[in-house]
């Protein structure tokens, strides 16, 4: 229990105050004046490809895919719905985006755990997991950009409307994205990612006395809605969906899901199923393609198991770091296979942590979102087409005794 808890505790706070972002950053502006400027600038048929782009990006920069979709994706959504595309698409394309950057970024928890699972150089970890990566990101954003091609042709007729109701129902001001630039100096400024997500939750309930002067927005009213969100009326459907939030209750059922979680993962442990698991995947494996294809086939097991990412990528580096040893298999490609079957694939399980909150914080639901992840169920198929051909897994001529 205080193992799991170690790992998965840390999250409930993270997840409040990614709840208290995404209320006070729609309530201040900033999110509505990205829509709005992203209506006016964005090109449809660009539309997936930039999301995708923009979302590794920040995400490199953050190392962090749960703050850059809270945020960023959290505004693309608003603005593909109003250019029509699919809820799907969108969330597809944010999450490719984002969790690719998670990824590769030497500021990821994900990257670092994965790492020093196997005993792997961060950067060594790093420039291999560009093998599959960068194959995996280029065909996404292909992929993305012929979707959009094909989809985002025609006229959006509510475009206009939302506009209009977007200037009247918030001041709509350059200003606004002074919040987002603060916290992205924070980021660059290597602040940890639950002060950061603070920072921005403080500086998005300043935003709302500042930009937003109107009747809206009283304390009491902006307090109201940090703990039980705010629900728009105006008639507009599009609209209303665009700019009600949850708050800090919406983000209760989430929370609940994750420390059920952590209690499935705790009885899968404790009782020994796990053990027997271990002992079924790897007592027979002697090539590397059977153990590549092993360890993505356990990656993808543990993170439907335990239901957390931190736990299997450490579960998974542990079951097999004797097996690659003993079959003379460099340690990074242990490091490599398990970051692409269990870092990616988590966000696409509806009862991991992971698509717990990504379905809740893109309001889409995990199901629906998961065949549109190109990138991340491209990531373990890489891994297993790369140990197919053996292309650049070098192994070692000096056997390793085998330790059980």
């Amino acid at each position: 229990m205080a193992r799991s808890a170690s790992q998965i505790l840390p999250a409930v706070p993270m997840l409040i105050f990614i709840a208290l972002t995404a209320t006070t950053w729609m309530l201040s502006g900033v999110v509505p004046t990205l829509i709005y400027y992203g209506l006016e600038w964005l090109s449809p048929t660009m539309f997936l490809m930039t999301a995708c782009g923009v979302c590794a990006i920040v995400s490199v920069l953050t190392g962090s895919s749960w703050s850059t979709i809270a945020t960023i994706g959290v505004a693309f959504m608003g603005v593909g719905s109003v250019l029509g595309f699919s809820e799907g698409w969108i969330a597809g394309a944010i999450i490719s985006g984002a969790y690719f950057g998670d990824k590769i970024s030497p500021l990821s928890d994900t990257t670092v755990v994965a790492s020093s699972a196997c005993g792997v150089d961060l950067f060594k970890h790093i420039r291999y997991l560009m093998l599959t990566s960068m194959p995996a990101i280029i065909i996404s954003l292909i992929v993305f950009g012929i979707v959009g091609f094909v989809n985002g042709e025609g006229e959006i007729s509510s475009g206009n409307e939302i506009e209009s109701a977007l200037q009247t129902y918030f001041n709509i001001t350059p200003l606004t994205l002074i919040i987002p630039a603060l916290t992205l100096m924070l980021i660059a400024l290597r602040v940890p990612t639950m002060i950061t997500l603070a920072g921005a939750s403080i500086l998005g309930f300043a935003g709302i006395f500042i930009f937003q002067k109107n009747e809206h927005y009283e304390l009491a009213n902006a307090l109201d809605a940090l703990w039980s969100g705010s629900v728009s009326s105006t008639g507009n459907e599009v609209f209303d969906s665009l700019i009600s939030t949850g708050g800090i209750i919406g983000m209760l059922p989430t929370i609940f899901l994750v420390l059920s979680a952590m209690i499935f993962g705790c009885v899968m442990i404790g009782t020994g199923m796990l053990s027997v698991v271990t002992n079924a995947f790897t007592k027979s494996l002697q090539n590397c393609r059977s153990i590549v294809g092993a360890t993505v086939a356990s990656g993808l097991f543990m993170n439907s198991c335990t239901a957390d990412q931190y736990l299997s990528l450490i579960i998974t580096g542990n079951m097999f770091r004797n097996v690659y040893r003993r079959c003379s298999l460099e340690p990074r490609l242990l490091s490599r296979t398990i970051e692409d079957s269990v870092s990616v694939t988590s966000v696409l399980i509806p009862w991991n942590s992971c698509g717990i909150t990504q379905s809740t914080v893109l309001g889409v639901a995990t199901l629906t979102y998961l065949p549109y992840c190109i990138f991340n169920i491209l990531s373990p198929c890489m891994s297993l087409l790369l140990a197919y051909t053996g292309f650049k897994i070098k192994i070692r001529h000096t056997m390793v005794p085998y330790s059980r």
